[in-house]
């Protein structure tokens, strides 16, 4: 059974599919045991998320903010200590992001979202939940805060992973795990399937960034959690073994890290 690790059940474009429980309903029924539907704007997608959740069994949430939304006067409000204490008092946040650099962009200050970025890692180490990270066109930034930061027990996934070699070699040797979206699918992206079929299979994560970057044969379209599976079948055809096989590994890698739900 699939995992779904990133998703945004609450996003508006997603809704021409259905409510969110109309697409819990539908993954299912394709397989896809649980999934992680995430925060972007603390402030503001809190109380929805924890809805959700509490509604749907396997369904999980995080809490953070995405770095576009870094310089909003609502999020920066927002303290360590409100963030850590948030993340212990709901048993449903099990991960804390996604939170990043995002210099493709830029739609806030780098200076906010370097603060914002440094915050969320700092609750991580508090609360010893996993960190979400988004990084894009950032890449030595990214590595550089996380290492100045890390005190040696920073567990992270570099979420929706289309990043260089280095970067992925930099994460696999800290001991984080990379978790690859719909993009590892698209026909001219040699250079990430390369990178998918070298990580050792117990630092993989499969996700849809749902209703974004839908896989092949759906690219173009909404994309939702029941299209993991196109993305976890192609990870296992570049790993050359079973679909069963990687929808447990991932599973187990999936548990494992986020390991508030055992």
């Amino acid at each position: 059974m699939w995992i779904d690790s990133h998703c945004h059940l609450n996003h508006a474009h997603i809704e021409e599919l259905g409510t969110p429980d109309d697409l819990i309903k539908a993954a299912n029924e394709q397989g896809v045991e649980g999934m992680l539907t995430i925060c972007c704007k603390m402030a503001v997608e809190m109380p929805e998320l924890m809805a959700i959740t509490e509604a749907n069994d396997n369904v999980w949430c995080s809490i953070g903010t995405h770095p576009h939304n870094a310089g909003e006067k609502a999020e920066k409000e927002i303290t360590l200590d409100q963030l850590i204490n948030f993340a212990k008092s709901h048993k449903n946040i099990i991960g804390i992001g996604e939170s990043g650099l995002d210099y493709y962009y830029d739609n806030s200050p780098r200076d906010d979202q370097a603060e914002s970025f440094r915050k969320h890692i700092r609750a991580c180490l508090a609360t010893g939940l996993p960190l979400i990270v988004h990084t894009r066109d950032a890449e030595e930034d990214t590595i550089r805060i996380m290492k100045e930061e890390n005190d040696g027990t920073l567990k992270a996934i570099m979420h929706c992973f289309s990043g260089t070699q280095w970067l992925a070699d930099q994460a696999l040797e800290q001991g984080w795990t990379l978790s690859f979206s719909g993009i590892v699918t698209f026909k001219k992206a040699l250079e990430l399937q390369e990178i998918a079929k070298n990580t050792p299979l117990e630092r993989i994560l499969v996700e849809t960034d749902a209703p974004y970057l839908a896989p092949t044969p759906f690219r173009g379209k909404t994309n939702q959690p029941a299209y993991v599976i196109h993305t976890g079948q192609f990870l296992a055809d570049l790993h050359n073994i079973t679909h069963e096989e990687m929808a447990r590994a991932t599973k187990v890698n999936f548990i494992t890290l986020f390991d508030k739900i055992s």
